[in-house]
Parts: structure tokens; C-alpha cells; sequence
């Protein structure tokens, strides 16, 4: 188990070992979900999106090699800019 502080404006800092558990860098965003229970689950809101991306389109994701946020940069990229992925 961890624990965090809040501070007077609210902040907190995420432990080492939660940030590691969720892949979370610099600068990332946290998603908090209220489950029905009351229960609330933190995520990283990156990673969150690239899933749901990646389940709005089951296997053309796939098909296309994005697997990651690193993959959707690529695509980004290579479209922004015309480079090769």
C-alpha cells in the first residue's frame, strides 16, 4: 500500500511505485474513475487513450503497427511531416 499527502492546493505527489506500475512520465495526465461501487480508480490517462483507440479499431491498429502512444506519434508524424515511419 501507498500514501500520499495532499497539499493546501490540492496536489499530491504519486509514489515512485505507482508511477512505475502505471507507466507514468513527465508531464502525463491521471484519469480517476468512480466505479459503481464508489470505489476510485487512477489511470494514466495516455495509456487509457491509446487502448480505447486500439479498441474502437480492433485490428486495424494492428494491421498498421500501432501498438503504443510512441506508434501513434509515428503515424502522427509521418503524416504531419511526410517522413517514413
Amino acid at each position: 500500500m501507498n500514501l500520499a499527502k495532499v497539499s493546501a492546493n490540492g496536489q499530491i505527489t504519486v509514489p515512485v511505485e505507482i508511477r512505475k506500475l502505471l507507466g507514468l512520465r513527465s508531464g502525463d495526465k491521471i484519469l480517476f474513475v468512480q466505479k459503481d461501487n464508489g470505489e476510485i480508480v487512477i489511470n494514466n490517462a495516455s495509456a487509457q487513450a491509446i487502448y480505447k483507440a486500439q479498441r474502437a479499431f480492433s485490428g486495424v491498429s494492428e494491421d498498421m503497427g500501432v501498438y503504443n502512444e510512441d506508434d501513434v506519434q509515428n503515424l502522427v508524424n509521418e503524416v504531419r511531416y511526410g517522413g517514413s515511419r
